[in-house]
């Protein structure tokens, strides 16, 4: 008799029925970094420490990409609750394309921790901003550059979707290339 370990199939967090108590938009982004997560989880399983600071066919690494999904986050937010960027974290921004001397350092674990804690951190401010008029105005940076509460919101979904699938494709790229 043969015993067979059946996992349960992936449910997309959108569809898990999560932060119900979250106003649509605001629940929105909350699942755009769930799935974020999951994604990139998944596919970083298995690289080293040191391939995830390579640049496969001359791709950014996958440590920036990571780096910069998390710290663009507390970036975003701060410029949708009203507020300008520290200079914490403008030094941040600034460590995010570090060079190799540096990266060797930096382990995959350590990374996907930083982009893990950005989330959490993200999640209650996310919540709050949830239940505000979204199109109260902001502005971005030095220049003021104009957006909304509901702009930066969104923006803070879609441009951690699109380093999340940055960071799948170099993944695969990075796997193909062992073969």
């Amino acid at each position: 008799m043969s015993t067979s370990v059946t996992t349960a199939p992936y449910v997309e967090p959108w569809l898990r029925g999560t932060h119900s108590d979250v106003p649509a938009v605001g629940r929105a982004v909350l699942h755009a970094l769930e799935l974020a997560l999951d994604d990139i989880t998944k596919w970083t399983d298995g690289l080293t420490d040191l391939e995830v600071h390579t640049e496969p066919l001359g791709l950014p690494p996958v440590a920036f990409h990571l780096r910069h999904i998390a710290r663009s986050v507390d970036r975003i937010l701060t410029y949708a609750e009203g507020g300008q960027l520290t200079a914490e974290q403008l030094s941040a921004l600034k460590a995010e394309q570090i060079g190799p001397e540096h990266d060797e350092r930096e382990t995959l674990a350590a990374l996907l921790a930083e982009v893990e804690v950005s989330f959490s951190n993200a999640s209650e401010r996310i919540r709050i901003l949830a239940t505000a008029d979204f199109n109260t105005f902001r502005g971005v940076g030095r220049k003021q550059l104009p957006t909304s509460i509901g702009g930066a919101l969104i923006h803070v979904a879609d441009h951690t979707q699109r380093h999340a699938g940055q960071v799948v494709t170099t993944a695969k790229v990075l796997k193909a290339l062992r073969a």
